[in-house]
């Protein structure tokens, strides 16, 4: 799933393409997605409309519209935008140049968007899990999808993250860091970094954890998402940049899906363990 370097890699590419670009036309072939409202309603409401903003909030992100309509798209599992020339051959569409649109992760667009500058911005998504909704802008806090999004993580500040962790007791430590609602935008691959450079074992629950041990947690989450944000995310499996290409935080990751290999740090062989539900990769010496 897209976290938080991913989306804002996503957010940062859409400002540099398609900020201030009309959407001419919509195409779409998995209407199930589209949520909120029909897709004749959802067409109606954003074609001739200029996309004046793009925000993320959490893991989603907004487009606000010059009608005061907002553009909310949920990319869950396997979404990714991409922006380019295709054409429509054999129910598919293929990418009229050569290069990264061509990767095989880029093949699965359920949704198209055609902008007045004759591009396009494509929406592919692997497991169709994505979620797409169109409000009108003074409606938008009764949005369900924005509901219950907790702080950002990248805005989360160490007293309110003190007092999350303090009222959480006996929960562990990795699958807190990941609870949507208290600290927004960290998943599976950035809990395991965090917790790596912090020292923190990722069973550890939270009653047990010391002042100092917070405060390193709490600015590991600032560097490595900062890290991860500069070298465009984590291309693990799905996801790519609006160009079609991969980000480059995968090359960089410590613990993350090395069970089994030795730590860089200090040559103890990474271990992998589940915690509520979710696969947990640490090194035994460097976190205690």
């Amino acid at each position: 799933m897209p976290e938080l370097p991913e989306v804002t890699t996503m957010v940062n590419d859409l400002k540099r393409t398609v900020l201030n670009r009309t959407i001419v036309d919509v195409w779409c072939d998995s209407k199930k997605n589209i949520k909120t409202p029909s897709f004749e309603k959802f067409k109606k409401g954003i074609l001739k409309a200029k996309i004046e903003k793009i925000e993320r909030k959490g893991k989603v992100i907004l487009f606000f519209l010059n009608n005061k309509k907002v553009l909310i798209i949920h990319p869950k599992m396997s979404g990714h935008f991409l922006y380019g020339f295709w054409e429509r051959a054999e129910d598919k569409w293929i990418p009229k140049s050569k290069g990264a649109l061509n990767d095989p992760m880029n093949r699965f667009i359920h949704l198209m968007f055609f902008m007045d500058n004759q591009k396009m911005l494509a929406f592919s998504d692997l497991r169709k899990f994505a979620r797409i909704e169109l409000w009108d802008e003074k409606d938008l806090a009764k949005a369900d999808i924005l509901k219950n999004i907790g702080t950002d993580a990248l805005e989360i500040g160490y007293k309110e993250f003190q007092d999350i962790i303090k009222k959480s007791k006996k929960k562990k430590i990795k699958p807190l860091l990941m609870e949507q609602k208290l600290i927004a935008g960290i998943g599976n691959i950035y809990s395991d970094e965090i917790l790596f450079q912090a020292g923190v074992l990722p069973y550890r629950t939270a009653d047990s954890l010391k002042k100092d041990e917070l405060k390193k947690i709490h600015k590991a989450i600032k560097d490595i998402l900062k890290k991860a944000i500069a070298l465009a995310g984590s291309s693990v499996s799905d996801f790519r940049r609006t160009t079609g290409d991969k980000g480059e935080f995968q090359k960089k990751v410590k613990v993350y899906r090395r069970n089994n290999q030795k730590c860089l740090k200090c040559g103890t062989i990474i271990k992998r363990k589940k915690i509520g539900g979710r696969s947990a990769h640490f090194c035994s010496k460097c976190q205690k």
